[in-house]
């Protein structure tokens, strides 16, 4: 597991990951921060930056705050990828 904080940029003119802001990783999305829409879009994000599945990506802190805290679940993903791999080679 991996825990990491993030800096929320919510209503932001474009997805964007890059930057820093006080010490934490700067994550801007075009959602709103209504209803969670912003963390979800933040969520996606962070696994398309990671080329990771979204699932594998826990919000663990700041639900309503800019300053968040995920955790990635990185035994999983490696597993998944692992298995990918085993079922291309196995069909050369």
């Amino acid at each position: 597991m991996i825990e990491f904080e993030i800096h929320a940029r919510p209503n932001a003119a474009k997805n964007h990951v890059g930057g820093e802001h006080d010490g934490r990783l700067r994550v801007s999305v075009t959602a709103a921060p209504d209803k969670g829409k912003a963390n979800k879009a933040i969520q996606k994000l962070l696994a398309k930056t990671l080329s990771i599945a979204p699932s594998a990506i826990e919000l663990i802190g700041g639900a309503t705050s800019r300053k968040k805290r995920f955790r990635i679940d990185v035994s999983s993903e490696v597993e998944r990828r692992l298995k990918s791999e085993l079922e291309r080679v196995r069909s050369l």
